[in-house]
C-alpha cells in the first residue's frame, strides 16, 4: 500500500496526467481515485499513468487499473492453460501461480476423463475468476513449483524459472538442493504425493502414519491462513468504505460552504 506521502504524490500525478490528456479533475474525484489505486506500488502506477498519457482517451480508474493489473506478471488464460497442460503430466515439473494451481484442481477430473475441451473451458473459467479476485484485492503474483517424477525435468524447469525471473535465486536454490538426493523410494514418492495432493505410491505403515500427521498440520495451517486472508480482506473493504465516506462528507461540507458564499467570492 502507498504511504501517505506517496498518495499525495499520486494525487499530483493524477492532476498533471489529466491536464496533459485535456481533462480537469475535481479534488473530490482525484481523492477517490487515489483511494481506489493506493493498494498498488508507486512504480506500477507511474508506468500505468505513463501508458495512459501515451494512449490518450479519458483518464479513469478503469483505464489506470487495466495497465496496472497487466503488469502484475500473471500469464494470460491461454498461456496459463499451456502450462497447465504440461502440469497434468505427472512426469513433468512445472512452475505455476497460485491461481493456476487452483484452476488445475477444478479441471483435473474432466481432463482425466479425456475431455480436454471441457477441461480447458473449466480451467479458463476458474482461472479468470481467480485472477480477477486477486487483482481486485491487489494481491501480488506468487509462483511455486509442482514437482514431477522426471529428475531432469525438475532441474530444467526450476533453472528456467530463475532465468525468466519467476522464482528468486535463493528460493530456487532451496528447491535444487532438495533434489540433489538419492533415488526416490516408494516412501519418497508417497511423501512427494503429500506435497502435490495426489497419491503416487503406497508408503510403509510408519510413513503413512507420519504423512497423516503432516497432512493434518498442513490442513490446519491452510485453514488458519484462509481465515486470516478473509479477515484481512474484510478489514481492507471496511477501511476503504470508511475512507470514501469521510471523503464524501468532506466534499459535501465543502459544497455547502461554497453554496453559502456570496456571489463573486471564491475558495
Amino acid at each position: 500500500m502507498l504511504s501517505e506521502d506517496q498518495q499525495d504524490q499520486l494525487l499530483l500525478s493524477l492532476f498533471a496526467t489529466a491536464e496533459v490528456m485535456g481533462q480537469q479533475l475535481t479534488q473530490g474525484a482525484a481523492v477517490l481515485m487515489v483511494e481506489d489505486l493506493r493498494e498498488y506500488s508507486e512504480s506500477v502506477l507511474a508506468d500505468a499513468l505513463r501508458t495512459c498519457r501515451r494512449e490518450g482517451g479519458r483518464l479513469t480508474v478503469a483505464a489506470i487499473l487495466k495497465h496496472a493489473q497487466a503488469a502484475d506478471g500473471r500469464p494470460s488464460k491461454d498461456e496459463a492453460w499451456g502450462i497447465a497442460m504440461a502440469g497434468f503430466d505427472e512426469r513433468e515439473t512445472v512452475v505455476l501461480t497460485d491461481e493456476m494451481r487452483v484452476a488445475m484442481n477444478s479441471a483435473a477430473a474432466i481432463f482425466e476423463a479425456g475431455d480436454k475441451v471441457g477441461a480447458r473451458m473449466a480451467f479458463m473459467s476458474a482461472y479468470e475468476r481467480l485472477v480477477a479476485q486477486a487483482r481486485a484485492e491487489a494481491q501480488p503474483v506468487n509462483w511455486g513449483v509442482s514437482l514431477g517424477f522426471d529428475p531432469n525435468s525438475r532441474t530444467q524447469a526450476i533453472e528456467r524459472a530463475v532465468r525468466l525471473q519467476l522464482l528468486p535465486p535463493e528460493r530456487a536454490a532451496l528447491y535444487l538442493a532438495d533434489l540433489h538426493t538419492t533415488p526416490i523410494t516408494e516412501d519418497g514418492q508417497a511423501i512427494a504425493g503429500l506435497l502435490t495432493g495426489e497419491v503416487r505410491a503406497q508408503a510403509s505403515p510408519k510413513v503413512r502414519e507420519k504423512i497423516a500427521e503432516v497432512r493434518c498440520i498442513l490442513e490446519a495451517a491452510k485453514a488458519k491462513k484462509d481465515r486470516q486472508r478473509a479477515k484481512e480482506a474484510q478489514r481492507r473493504r471496511v477501511d476503504t468504505y470508511l475512507r470514501k465516506r469521510q471523503t464524501r462528507v468532506a466534499i459535501a461540507q465543502l459544497n455547502i460552504k461554497r453554496a453559502g458564499q456570496p456571489a463573486g467570492e471564491g475558495v
